[in-house]
């Protein structure tokens, strides 16, 4: 081995690593590494823009450029594809969210004796890092950080807290997870604070579910512009802007297609996209999601249609889906390995499949080319920027 080796691309944990399989931490392509391990940055090394970057574990690439950045996310995906044996007819552009973009986040807070801490866990560690600025969150929930703080500080429980935070139509739902809120007097301060800071809406989680205590008006999240009923920790897209990406891409991908099914629709990201000029069935499982949908799309003047079905246990059948134009699924991390065993042995002839982990997508992609699909366009989208978490949406022909 020589004395400095180039580093050549980043691996799926995001270390850097050498044509002689060296992984090296806090490297990215472009950078030398000497035999101790120190590295000599190179012209993608990025000065990381967040001063929690060392500790926090909720990015992992804030050392790398947006070149380096997109050379990661089309890595992880293209290299998923290709150990199925698949390559794309056309690779799009990677897609990465801007900084400041995020809508949603997830994160902890502890009451301490000096006051409270808040923020992400630190990277393979429970302790939590107190957050003084998070550059991928959206300024809304930004601006609730110090809040937030101080409200743990005076009314936590002596026990780690969860706060999910959602940017809404109306301002910022937010989520308290095991949060007791014993008497009237923790009561009125935390209506006192859902008042004082604008919130949307507040609500308590004591292992049953979102429960509301603060709702000044029915709390909505506009889709393709339609307003639809946000129910309490609902999914979404973790920013507007790869929604609006990989929605436009839907769009586009399924022309001409009249008849779509949408599959784990959740409130519609998709379906809603997709009703001009067609009409669109929206099965999701979870139902508070789904009578979201369907209240929407009655409104929406009926082109959204809303199945509620547990597409794991009950997926759509081949007789069902033969009735379709296209299919458009977007199932959660573990893929969608028994609807998509339908879908090959149905007669559909267009399938788009949004992804949020390449590993389950390409097993699945496999099976859709043993059965004549051929991997026509796809599009790595990196939605959670400077984290190792990479999102795709492809279409499949035949």
């Amino acid at each position: 081995m020589s004395l400095c080796e180039p580093i050549i691309r980043l691996a799926a944990k995001g270390d850097g690593v050498t044509a002689s399989g060296r992984h090296v931490a806090g490297a990215v392509p472009g950078d030398m590494v000497d035999a101790e391990g120190a590295v000599t940055p190179g012209a993608h090394h990025a000065v990381p823009p967040c001063r929690h970057f060392a500790s926090c574990g909720g990015c992992q690439l804030q050392h790398a450029d947006d070149t380096a950045l997109a050379g990661f996310v089309e890595g992880r995906v293209v290299f998923a594809a290709r150990g199925q044996g698949l390559e794309p007819a056309e690779l799009l552009p990677v897609h990465l969210s801007p900084p400041h973009s995020r809508r949603r986040a997830g994160l902890h807070g502890l009451r301490t004796a000096r006051g409270a801490v808040l923020g992400y866990r630190e990277g393979g560690a429970h302790r939590i890092v107190d957050l003084a600025e998070c550059p991928v969150l959206h300024p809304q929930l930004a601006a609730l950080i110090g809040p937030l703080r101080a409200f743990v500080a005076a009314w936590g429980p002596k026990a780690m807290v969860g706060i999910d935070l959602t940017r809404a139509d109306q301002g910022v739902e937010a989520n308290l997870v095991h949060f007791p809120l014993e008497g009237l007097g923790p009561t009125e301060a935390a209506l006192d604070f859902a008042r004082d800071l604008g919130l949307a809406r507040l609500t308590i989680d004591q292992g049953y579910g979102p429960e509301t205590l603060w709702e000044p008006e029915p709390v909505t999240v506009t889709l393709a512009g339609f307003p639809v009923g946000l129910p309490p920790g609902a999914f979404l897209q973790a920013t507007h802007d790869a929604e609006s990406r990989m929605a436009a891409d839907a769009v586009a991908l399924l022309a001409g297609a009249g008849l779509v099914a949408d599959l784990f629709a959740g409130l519609g990201t998709f379906a809603f996209a997709l009703r001009d000029g067609r009409k669109v069935l929206a099965v999701e499982a979870e139902r508070a999601a789904h009578l979201a949908c369907k209240a929407a799309g009655a409104r929406a003047g009926g082109q959204v249609l809303a199945l509620h079905r547990d597409l794991f246990r009950s997926p759509l059948q081949p007789e069902e889906l033969n009735r379709f134009d296209a299919v458009l699924l977007d199932p959660p991390r573990a893929g969608a390995r028994a609807q998509v065993a339908e879908i090959a042995g149905s007669t559909v002839p267009r399938v788009v499949y949004v992804s949020c982990n390449p590993s389950s997508w390409a097993r699945d992609a496999a099976v859709l080319a043993q059965a004549g699909f051929r991997l026509a366009k796809l599009r790595p989208v990196g939605q959670f920027r400077w984290s190792t978490h990479v999102e795709l949406i492809s279409l499949f022909e035949r």
